[in-house]
């Protein structure tokens, strides 16, 4: 099925200004997707207070930022967040809102450890995923599926940049793909390594040949992308099938942890051939598609957790680069 961006409107006094700032965010090269969400509850509240001005009253948003029962530590912060954005884009905007202290934002432990799979894990997951059957309503599914297994772990991609990957982004002669607008709308060539650039080919005189004309590179039986929805369920399945548990929601194995996967992999390799990580985190950074090194450097955390024997020397001679874990 196809994934569609749901249209948002909102409807207070303040809407032309919510919309204008939500405009502003995109322009910017933000997707501004959830926050553009979370500003509809925000912007019933204005309606059922009936506020008409763009100044903000400070009792107002104090009523707005108060904690809901039940309500989890990262929805109550992105709700003040976005709010606070707004303000300070009214104020940009010549009026006088009250503006949120930044030090009243919530602070929590972040308590979230990806799994990474173990090097036989991912064996027996790819040797799974190889024994995905035909199916009359997808074809080329048997092809497919395997394929973008092996690219959310062999390149690190994000399975929306996997699934939204088109056809003119494919080079199979120089194995490179070209990732548009992914996250913090950055492209980014990612240059595969030979045995997955040699995959690649294969694939493409499969699935990709003139005579299968296609606009997505991996496309469901409407010709558009699949939902992340059909790949998770595969995915756990292919978990079931290989022996690795499933500890629940929220814990793991998840899709997203491929990726992660890659990341502690591809450092660890890098460490036993004797690279600086002061030079493989910023090539691993660019690699990913992150905004700055701060996330890139919780992987070097992860490898010397996942590595005891490579702790003591990943913290002799990196140990400034090694974010510590937050209590």
């Amino acid at each position: 099925m196809r994934e569609r961006e749901p249209q948002i409107s909102y409807v207070s006094a303040l809407a032309p200004y919510l919309h204008q700032f939500v405009a502003e965010k995109r322009t910017l090269g933000c997707k501004f997707q959830t926050q553009a969400a979370i500003l509809c509850p925000f912007d019933r509240f204005l309606a059922e207070q009936e506020a008409a001005s763009p100044d903000l009253s400070k009792p107002l948003l104090e009523a707005w930022m108060r904690k809901r029962p039940h309500e989890s530590h990262s929805t109550h912060q992105g709700r003040i967040c976005v709010a606070r954005q707004f303000c300070l884009f009214l104020v940009r905007r010549g009026f006088r809102p009250h503006v949120p202290d930044p030090r009243l934002l919530p602070r929590f432990a972040r308590t979230f450890v990806p799994y990474v799979f173990s090097y036989d894990e991912i064996r027996r997951l790819l040797a799974a995923a190889d024994q995905i059957p035909r199916d009359r309503r997808s074809p080329q599914r048997h092809l497919m599926f395997p394929f973008i297994f092996r690219l959310l772990y062999g390149c690190g991609l994000r399975i929306g940049e996997a699934l939204h990957l088109q056809v003119k982004d494919v080079d199979a002669a120089r194995g490179v793909l070209t990732i548009r607008k992914a996250k913090f709308c950055k492209d980014r060539l990612v240059p595969l390594a030979p045995s997955l650039a040699e995959q690649l080919r294969r694939y493409a005189d499969a699935c990709l040949s003139a005579s299968v004309p296609a606009e997505f590179a991996f496309p469901a039986p409407d010709g558009g992308p699949f939902n992340h929805q059909t790949i998770h369920g595969i995915f756990r399945r292919l978990l079931w099938a290989c022996g690795i548990s499933y500890r629940g929601r929220g814990e793991g194995p998840r899709l997203h942890d491929l990726r992660h996967t890659f990341a502690v992999h591809r450092l660890m390799a890098w460490y036993r051939e004797g690279m600086d990580m002061g030079v493989a985190l910023p090539i691993l950074a660019t690699y990913l598609g992150h905004d700055s090194l701060s996330g890139t450097q919780r992987y070097l955390q992860l490898t010397a957790e996942m590595y005891p024997d490579v702790v003591a020397a990943l913290q002799a001679r990196y140990g400034d680069l090694i974010p510590q874990k937050e209590m």
